[in-house]
């Protein structure tokens, strides 16, 4: 019985070391929110990753399913908080920068990148979103 409770013991810190250095991984580095709305109108925020390209902002679905990129898709006008400030956009679904921007969040997030995919699988099916401000 101690040999069990043992396994569960290093098991459980081993799980929790784990989402210790997730969060911190994917709080590393510049997080933006985005603003969305849902089927019903409600505004939903999420905390995304940002990259500049030649001055467009960048955001990176991980997964073509991903609940934010829905909430895009059905209706492309956003809202981005960055650096305090919260301005509008028109999001632009660019899977053919997809190769760009994976290197782009690479070498900004450097180590929370590679966890991230070690978590979530290949950026193969990555989707880009290209921001344009409406003011």
């Amino acid at each position: 019985m101690k040999y069990f409770y043992r396994t569960v013991g290093i098991t459980l810190a081993i799980f929790i070391l784990l989402l210790v250095i997730a969060r911190v991984a994917l709080e590393r580095g510049e997080v933006v929110e985005l603003h969305t709305l849902d089927p019903q109108n409600e505004r939903v925020v999420t905390e995304l990753w940002v990259v500049d390209d030649a001055g467009l902002q960048y955001l990176r679905a991980g997964n073509p399913e991903d609940l934010w990129l829905a909430r895009i898709r059905d209706n492309y006008s956003v809202e981005l908080t960055r650096n305090g400030e919260t301005r509008q956009y028109t999001a632009v679904v660019r899977v053919d920068k997809r190769d760009r921007i994976n290197r782009l969040m690479a070498e900004k997030y450097t180590w929370g990148d590679s966890f991230r995919e070690l978590l979530s699988g290949t950026r193969a099916h990555a989707v880009p979103v290209e921001l344009h401000a409406l003011d």
